[in-house]
């Protein structure tokens, strides 16, 4: 038992260098012992994120994934397991995230699926819901949009009456996007409409329930505006919302910030502004190709897609050169 909390608390201190450039949260439950150390070190994976390619990241994750269960498998008491299942959780969402960055879809989809079956095996109803809605948007932005939006019926279900505002406005966010991927502008509206109004009910000291870490807000409801205007086509949305999602775009979190020019690009290539379309996405791409972000490059070929020409222009012709025999 002792070896066992020695390893716990060594997770932590490998955490504790990346920790130290964050504010604390109270995003976490104060359950104690193994699996709130362990969550301390994954909070600090998860936010090390926007700034550190997934390729370095998805090892250590792995093992840190390896080493709850392995404690898990060990604990004395079933208090114990349904804590370190729901860390277990937790890390498996973590490394779903980063595989879908790194463009793996096989991999997202794997760990995706043990993330939503630990959340189960941990009874925690909030966690499941995230999981499964972390899936759906997964499935949503990958086109799937019957799939994804399945699964944020069953999300909802899951999270019953009383549940936060940051779950309700995170979600039905989540569910545009689905709309989205349908091609469904009417109900995508609705989503976001819905998505807007939970989000107002959140309160400016009101910290993010786990397992959420990071905020939802606003803004991120208005760049999601932009995420769907570019799936839809509708130039509008893209900037009549993007003055809302500029806070997103100055966030720490440089590959969101990324894929959310691309969206915004592909506004621009809607409305007929090659140049300023081009010119968003080669410096997104720029960043993509620094963090080898599969998610990234992939977005920014789809732009490429959404413009034809037997004559491409200049800008265009860079960003054909920039994109040429990128394997990631």
């Amino acid at each position: 038992m002792e070896r066992r909390n020695f390893l716990a608390g060594a997770a932590a201190v490998a955490a504790a260098p990346a920790l130290a450039a964050f504010p604390a949260t109270r995003a976490q439950p104060a359950d104690g012992g193994q699996a709130a150390t362990l969550r301390v070190a994954t909070s600090a994976f998860r936010r090390m994120d926007g700034s550190t390619a997934s390729r370095l990241l998805v090892e250590p994750v792995l093992a840190h994934l390896r080493f709850a269960q392995g404690l898990a498998s060990e604990a004395e008491t079933k208090a114990q397991r349904v804590r370190l299942a729901a860390v277990g959780s937790e890390v498996a969402g973590l490394a779903a995230w980063l595989s879908w960055d790194m463009g793996d879809y096989g991999s997202a989809r794997t760990w995706y699926g043990s993330a939503v079956k630990a959340a189960r095996s941990a009874a925690n109803p909030l966690l499941t819901a995230y999981q499964v809605g972390s899936l759906a948007q997964f499935e949503a932005h990958a086109g799937n949009a019957s799939q994804a939006l399945d699964l944020c019926r069953a999300a909802r279900k899951q999270l019953g009456a009383g549940r936060p505002h940051i779950a309700d406005a995170w979600l039905s966010s989540v569910e545009a996007l689905a709309h989205a991927a349908a091609r469904d502008e009417a109900a995508a509206d609705a989503a976001l409409t819905a998505a807007a109004r939970s989000a107002e009910k959140i309160t400016d000291d009101e910290s993010p329930p786990w397992p959420w870490v990071f905020t939802f807000n606003e803004n991120k409801v208005a760049a999601c505006r932009v995420s769907c205007g570019a799936r839809l086509g509708i130039p509008r949305w893209v900037s009549g919302a993007q003055d809302s999602a500029g806070a997103v775009m100055t966030t720490g979190h440089e590959k969101q910030r990324a894929l959310l020019a691309l969206d915004v690009a592909s506004g621009h290539l809607a409305s007929g502004r090659l140049d300023v379309a081009f010119g968003l996405g080669s410096r997104a791409l720029e960043i993509g190709l620094r963090y080898r972000s599969g998610r990234i490059v992939e977005r920014a070929r789809a732009l490429r897609r959404g413009y034809a020409s037997a004559t491409p222009g200049k800008v265009v012709r860079d960003f054909d050169e920039r994109l040429y025999g990128v394997f990631l």
